[in-house]
């Protein structure tokens, strides 16, 4: 063999022997930390992006007969609230200090301002009573009434709320939808829903049910 076939010849020294061994370990570890996920499968579905539309789809109708199980009357949570706040948000609410109430009644419809109408009921004339009816659903009453639905369920803030928007979004859908709200002044409407307890005497009720006699 000559001296110029010997000085072609690669030299791995000992820095290249380490920097192989580091690469080596880093694809290892990269090999262990891998997850295959199958398509379709379980785990497939939960690093899929995040659907509010198909969440609210699936969530709404557990929500509705939750909160259609648990609502007084109007008339009733009044004076229960009148006499206690805090024992009748105990009983009916869930959440802190502004719990959501779920509650039902009949009454005749008033003026409505950007789809939100008041309602006058009877046994209930000291409390204004409002109902939502869209076109925009503003709020998180639904998502937040029935008292599970948490925040570290959801990647981050903005998902949270999203979800609320998709309950709100498939509520008009079955509820709403099929009404014409923008004519129902004067007339006499059943409603059940839930709303934020902010102001014992002014309820802005989100509904899960609304009847139009």
């Amino acid at each position: 063999m000559s001296a110029t076939d010997i000085s072609m010849k690669p030299r791995v020294g000992k820095r290249g022997l380490v920097i192989g061994a580091a690469v080596i370990a880093v694809l290892a570890a990269i090999a262990i930390d891998t997850t295959v996920v199958t398509i379709g499968s379980e785990q497939d579905a939960r690093v899929a992006a995040f659907s509010p539309d198909t969440f609210g789809a699936e969530e709404f109708p557990r929500i509705r007969d939750d909160i259609k199980a648990r609502a007084p009357d109007a008339a009733t949570l009044y004076t229960e609230l009148t006499e206690d706040k805090a024992a009748a948000s105990e009983e009916y609410g869930t959440g802190g200090m502004m719990p959501v109430i779920p509650v039902t009644f009949t009454g005749t419809v008033g003026e409505g301002k950007s789809g939100i109408y008041d309602v006058a009921v009877e046994g209930a004339e000291d409390v204004r009573i409002r109902v939502q009816t869209g076109p925009a659903i503003n709020g998180t009453d639904l998502r937040d009434a029935p008292g599970d639905i948490a925040f570290g369920e959801f990647k981050n803030q903005i998902e949270y709320q999203d979800a609320g928007s998709g309950i709100n979004r498939a509520m008009k859908a079955e509820v709403l939808d099929p009404i014409d709200t923008s004519d129902l002044t004067g007339k006499t409407i059943t409603v059940t829903g839930a709303f934020k307890l902010i102001n014992p005497k002014m309820w802005l009720v989100t509904p899960v049910e609304v009847q139009v006699q």
